[in-house]
């Protein structure tokens, strides 16, 4: 439900739509759950799309991350584990009857933390497997425990699928969320694979969502769904009113003489660093601790209880700066950023706005500062364009190329790390269902 928060919310509030969730045949355990939430009235997405989802239709939902969706699927999912239960001595291990497919670890675990807080009185359980987490403990939930509701990354349930620790054959609704990502990550195989292994189209219900739609998602979305009703939520606004952007027109040389200084001002108090690639994050990370700056690196090499820990840090202050990749980028969700900084500008449009999304929330005034070297420079007319608004490109001030007391670290160029090796699996069957 975290979309529709305020203080937890990971993009921007959405409006309310004047639908209140107790006008929909919702349960009493989950209507309570709801309203222990906080929440009275539906965001225009959960508005829109519930009628169509409590009614057992497929959907293919357009909306972008902050709009409510993830509160919009749970809520169906729920409803329809108590509108028609399954006998208690009926109910297996390994054999979920909604699994909801997310293509990053924060995003599973984001969906796995609502969908807990919307069964906190139905007696379902939730269980999350991703990579990056404890293998063997997952393995033992899906092995020992009932599984209701499994929220998954790709690689990891195709990991369980491989070893026999989890069956696809009993599921109810599959929910495919962020189905442009899944393609521009390359996940797309390992999701076939997965469907290939679910309840048959006609005997299940397929939710997709997807921030953006193009032919190939399209194409996609009617592979996996039967007869489904579409719905397009526009964002009122593609990027945050209340964030100045910037853009500093300066050398790959300069940028990290700009942006020590930018963050030794008193007013970044949490900033967050986006580069495009691994590889820069971790020589920026490490030049600007060489620099003296609070940071922390967040991409998806790191390990997930490392970010936990990492992301606890910067929002208790301790760490003033993160350093973070574009996938890893979508899974922070903390109030209080009150800078973001494109040491890159990004190749795809949409990820600036995401980017400079993290700041300027809740009321809150937010900056964003981007640097635009020679080949930076090439992405600006298409992110002009797509947020329809021109960026205003300066030269940075005087203070800002102050020359850095110590010398920025030299380096020779690094090899990339191992592919890791195989994780273990069981191969145990568990009793069927008649």
């Amino acid at each position: 439900m975290s979309e529709q928060a305020t203080a937890q919310d990971p993009e921007l509030t959405p409006p309310a739509s004047g639908v209140r969730f107790a006008e929909f045949p919702l349960d009493n355990k989950l209507l309570k759950a709801i309203a222990g939430m906080g929440f009275e009235y539906c965001t225009p997405i959960q508005a829109e799309t519930l009628p169509i989802t409590l009614a057992g239709y497929d959907l293919i939902g357009q909306a972008q991350t902050g709009t409510g969706k993830t509160a919009a699927f749970l809520i169906t999912a729920i409803q329809r584990l108590l509108s028609a239960p399954i006998p208690e001595q009926e109910r297996f291990a390994s054999e979920p009857r909604i699994v909801a497919l997310a293509p990053t670890r924060e995003l599973a675990l984001q969906i796995a933390k609502d969908a807990e807080e919307l069964c906190q009185h139905t007696g379902h359980n939730v269980v999350t497997v991703v990579g990056g987490m404890n293998y063997d403990k997952q393995r033992d939930q899906l092995r020992h425990e009932v599984v209701d509701i499994l929220v998954a990354t790709p690689g990891r349930l195709i990991d369980f699928l491989g070893s026999q620790d989890v069956f696809l054959d009993q599921v109810d609704i599959f929910i495919l969320d962020e189905a442009d990502r899944m393609l521009d990550m390359g996940f797309i195989p390992d999701v076939k694979r997965i469907i290939r292994r679910c309840t048959p189209k006609p005997d299940r219900q397929t939710l997709l969502f997807s921030a953006t739609f193009n032919q190939d998602v399209l194409n996609l979305a009617s592979m996996w769904t039967s007869a489904a009703e579409f719905v397009e939520i526009e964002p009122e606004q593609k990027t945050a009113e209340r964030v100045k952007q910037t853009v500093y027109m300066v050398s790959d040389d300069d940028k990290l003489t700009v942006l020590t200084n930018y963050l030794r001002r008193p007013e970044v108090e949490k900033a967050i660093i986006f580069a495009n690639r691994r590889d820069q994050c971790r020589d920026l990370d490490e030049d600007l601790r060489h620099q003296g700056i609070a940071t922390a690196l967040l991409s998806g090499e790191i390990a997930q209880n490392k970010r936990i820990s990492t992301l606890e840090q910067f929002k208790k202050g301790k760490i003033q700066a993160l350093v973070a990749t574009d996938v890893a980028g979508r899974g922070i969700h903390v109030s209080g950023v009150t800078h973001v900084f494109n040491y890159n500008l990004p190749d795809n449009a949409e990820d600036y706005v995401h980017r400079i999304g993290r700041t300027g929330r809740a009321g809150q005034e937010g900056v964003s500062i981007s640097f635009a070297g020679e080949d930076d420079s090439f992405s600006l007319p298409a992110i002009e364009k797509y947020i329809n608004q021109k960026l205003s490109c300066v030269v940075p001030e005087d203070t800002l190329m102050d020359t850095l007391e110590k010398t920025p670290v030299k380096r020779t160029r690094r090899r990339r790390p191992p592919a890791g090796g195989g994780r273990p699996g069981g191969n145990r069957r568990p009793p069927r269902r008649n």
